[in-house]
Parts: structure tokens; sequence; C-alpha cells
């Protein structure tokens, strides 16, 4: 009668243990396999970094030279005669951005172009500082090195930040200055890719896995007209991103604030010259205005491309730069 009276009870229990167990197990089963499915994606997806001797052999030409700054083997070319000329890129770039300037500007002037730390062959600062401080002492010990103490300077993005913060705590040195979509304001909003470095997750992905597509995107973001977005200008972003280090300093390079002060810009007395892209997704064009508001010498000028006029539009404005440079008045 015990017995009878709590068979229910008993076959409840065992049916319920049937059933978790066999939902145990199905879940376990589902789990292996996510498990397995994400550790495919990322075998497949994985980009190793490349060598910078290889990279080295193929982005390097007769001009390229490495000087030792600052423990840093930093890559530059010097080309052409005449007044010096400083080239500045921007994140994520390197000297090739000024291919199309240096070819319509070295019989006028001397073009001086790097890789600045944590980009192009130059590679990763082993501090991880990458802060505008930093950026301006380094550009100063270059410029040391390589024995010049007079300069016009042009920058571009990040380029054009250090351009015109250098001037600030150097101005006895620069001459005249462009700025080519620089940053210095503030902004609400940032470009994904920037997001995604400052995410831990999204670091963390970034620094293993970075598909050739993602480089494209984000080129694609910053030029207006795509078709003049080559496979061989992809490969070059693509491949220089790669090298090895320079994905964990972009990460470090992301994650630092920018310190600028822009109340500082009005003070700013050089000639300057502010060259926009109309349709910049980067740094909107009333940035370029708010420059030509504040800094009181200057010309504006505005182009129908994006964020690298000087890459998309290589031949109007180097010519607009050289007639800026070479006035006199």
């Amino acid at each position: 009668m015990i017995i009878s009276s709590h068979l229910p009870l008993l076959l409840d229990l065992k049916l319920g243990f049937w059933l978790n167990k066999h939902l145990l197990s199905k879940t376990l089963k589902v789990f292996s396999g996510v498990v397995v499915f994400l550790i495919i994606v990322f075998v497949a997806l994985r980009t190793p970094d490349i060598g910078s001797e290889r990279l080295i052999k193929k982005y390097t030409n007769g001009e390229s030279k490495f000087l030792n700054v600052d423990g840093i083997k930093t890559h530059y070319r010097m080309e052409g005669t005449g007044p010096p000329l400083l080239l500045i890129h921007g994140t994520a770039s390197s000297l090739h951005t000024w291919d199309g300037w240096v070819k319509e500007l070295k019989n006028d002037f001397t073009t001086i172009r790097l890789d600045i730390p944590a980009f192009g062959l130059t590679g990763p600062n082993s501090t991880g500082d990458y802060t505008i401080d930093y950026y301006i002492e380094f550009i100063n010990d270059f410029m040391e090195k390589i024995e010049i103490d007079s300069f016009h300077v042009a920058g571009n993005s990040l380029g054009g930040g250090i351009a015109w913060s250098y001037t600030l705590k150097h101005p006895d040195k620069v001459n005249k200055i462009i700025l080519i979509d620089a940053s210095g304001y503030p902004k609400d909003d940032i470009p994904f890719v920037f997001k995604i470095a400052q995410n831990s997750l999204g670091a963390a992905l970034l620094k293993v896995i970075t598909p050739r597509f993602f480089v494209s995107n984000n080129i694609n973001e910053v030029y207006y007209d795509d078709s003049k977005v080559t496979n061989n200008l992809v490969n070059r972003y693509y491949e220089l991103t790669l090298r090895a280090g320079n994905r964990q300093a972009f990460v470090d390079r992301a994650r630092h604030t920018l310190q600028y002060d822009h109340t500082k810009i009005q003070k700013i007395k050089n000639k300057t010259l502010i060259l926009w892209g109309k349709y910049d997704e980067w740094i909107p064009v009333e940035d370029a205005h708010k420059f030509n508001q504040d800094i009181d010498n200057s010309i504006l000028k505005i182009y129908e491309s994006g964020h690298v006029p000087m890459e998309e539009n290589p031949k109007q404005t180097a010519q607009d730069s050289r007639l800026f440079l070479i006035d006199s008045s």
C-alpha cells in the first residue's frame, strides 16, 4: 500500500530526471556545436601579422630611409629641391598618402614625409604613448635629427592636429601651415572603427581578426568618389595595418583622447591654408569654417571630396598649396 501510494510520485521523479538529463544532453550538444562553429569562424577569419621586413621590401623605394628617433626605427623620405615642406599623415595612414603631392611639388619644394609612430613601416611606440604632446616632441626630434629648423608644414586629419599644435609649441620653426581636414575641435561622434577599438571585446577581436573588407569599408568612408578606391590602394592600407604591432598601436591610439585645446587655435599667427572635403564623414566641413574663423591669417578652400582630398584630388590641392606657399604677400 505504501509503495503503490508513492508510485505516481516515483514515476514523476524518474520522468523528470530523464527529461532534465535529456535536456542537459541536448543543451551540451548545442553548446558544443556553437563552440566548434566559433572556433572554425575564428580560424577562418584570423588574420596574422605581417613581418616588417616583408613590408619594407614591398613599400619602400629608392628614396626611403630609416632613422632612429627616440628609439623608433622611423621610415621617411626626402625628395625634391627648394624650401622644406613637412607632410604629416593621419590615423591608420602612411607617408604614401602624399604620393600625388610629392609628384606635383618636388620641383618647387624639398618634401619631407614620414610614417609617424603607430602606423606604416615605422610601427608602434614601445611605451604606447600616442598623445598629441608625444607626437609634437617626436616631430621636433625628427626634424632636429635631419637638421632642418625652419619649414612649412602640412597635415591631414591627426596630422593636421599635430601640425597646428606643433606650430603653437614651436612658432619659430614653422613658416606657413596647410591644414587638410584637420582634427582639433570637440566632436559629438567618432568613426565606427574608433568605437570598436574603444570597446574591450571589439579591441580584442580587432587585434586578431581584421578582414580586408573591413579596411576597404573604412577607405570608402574617407573617400567621396568610390571609383578612386583601387585594389592597390586597399591592399596597401590593409597590409600596412597588419604590420606587426600596428593593430595594437591603433587600439592604443584610439583609446587616447586627444587633448586638444581648441581655444588656443586663435593664437596661431602663421599664414594658414585650410583645405577640406565637402563630404568628409569623419570630420565635418563645419570644422573648416571654425579654423577659418579662429585663425586670422587664413584662406579656406573646399573640394568635392571626402576626408583625404590630397589623395582624391592631388593635382588641384597641390596646385592650390603651391600658389599659397610661394606667395610672398
